[in-house]
């Protein structure tokens, strides 16, 4: 069985020693030296000020939501996971869809302005897949326009653009540590900002709005992350230019491989530097994906359409026309991509779609 993705896991001899120390110290949770430790080195690697660790990306959206104070319409994408639309309406704003880049996947700047209105207080942008959106053009736009700008960088762990981490653009990135990322701490997150001022504010929202030992300052809810989880994503930091080094090698092998496929490939943005977080494929036609995706299954190869479908036509938001996100998300479809992968086995899924093809 060949699996969509498959969680990178250190030496368990080097993690056992972390959870060693936890048991001699008995302290799990709540601001541990774990927790500081990881926050410190995160910020090292990344060339990063100000980093926040949380307990899952969701939490992480929804505080920057909070702590930049948006009320009103936040113009999004129709074309990322739903924790993008829900935590806008989990927050109580209005998602406003624009539809997206047929190349980038990314959402299209041409189309914001003419999604803002007097409502309009942000943009949230995610960058798909790991490549980067149009950073420079959304934050001319949301200059011109006085909006804030976030962006769900869930998959951008190692990604670069204009030589810098990702994570340094916007008022607020975020990102997901969850297990299917190739950086992660099982379950996380981060929020990510320049800002010294929302960064406290955002280390108040995640511990309950504690100012002190009886002392409050506003609303907060829990959403810190323990000993635990820290320990697994210092193990993984070790490791992580590896992962990075052996996820590009296996995204240039299918490149080779599927050369001959009649697919499309997505177009990574100028000046990035690309973390190959996933191996998307574009078909011709549902059709064809459907096929192919049937044959693969049959011979226990899982692959993910990822994202099906749009966000736009969700029950509890307001309907956009988005076509260009509805047709690829359609026809899209994501290939198995983990770090102890294969060439044997991705000869075995490249074979199976090359034959879904001919016949």
């Amino acid at each position: 069985m060949i699996n969509i993705s498959k969680p990178f896991l250190p030496p368990r001899h080097e993690y056992d020693k972390y959870i060693d120390g936890i048991w001699n110290r008995n302290w799990l949770t709540n601001d541990g030296p774990l927790v500081n430790e990881l926050e410190l080195k995160l910020k090292e690697y990344l060339n990063l000020n100000h980093l926040l660790f949380v307990s899952n990306g969701t939490i992480a959206l929804q505080f920057a939501i909070k702590a930049l104070d948006l009320k009103g319409e936040i113009i999004t994408t129709p074309f990322s996971f739903i924790a993008t639309t829900s935590s806008i309406v989990w927050e109580n704003c209005s998602p406003v869809f624009v539809d997206i880049d047929e190349k980038s996947y990314n959402v299209n700047p041409q189309l914001i302005e003419a999604a803002i209105t007097k409502n309009t207080v942000a943009i949230l942008a995610t960058h798909v897949y790991g490549n980067p959106c149009e950073i420079d053009a959304i934050e001319q736009i949301a200059k011109k326009n006085n909006l804030k700008v976030i962006y769900d960088a869930a998959h951008c762990f190692g990604t670069k653009y204009k030589e810098k981490s990702v994570f340094a653009y916007g008022d607020i990135s975020i990102t997901s540590f969850h297990a299917t990322k190739l950086f992660h701490t099982i379950e996380g997150g981060a929020v990510i900002t320049q800002s010294p001022e929302l960064t406290k504010k955002m280390a108040l929202l995640r511990n309950f709005g504690f100012a002190g030992y009886e002392k409050f300052d506003g609303i907060g809810v829990n959403g810190k992350n323990s000993e635990f989880h820290a320990a697994m994503g210092l193990c993984n930091l070790k490791y992580i230019d590896d992962i990075l080094k052996k996820r590009k090698e296996c995204s240039e092998y299918y490149n080779n491989m599927l050369e001959s496929l009649d697919v499309k490939k997505i177009k990574i943005t100028r000046h990035s530097e690309f973390n190959y977080s996933y191996y998307p494929i574009l078909f011709n036609t549902e059709q064809d994906l459907l096929k192919a995706k049937d044959e693969l299954e049959q011979n226990k190869i899982f692959t993910r359409r990822y994202f099906y479908p749009t966000l736009s036509t969700l029950a509890y938001v307001k309907q956009y026309k988005t076509p260009v996100a509805d047709s690829i998300s359609m026809r899209i479809l994501c290939l198995p991509l983990y770090y102890d992968l294969t060439n044997e086995e991705m000869d075995f899924v490249c074979r199976i779609l090359l034959r879904s093809q001919r016949y």
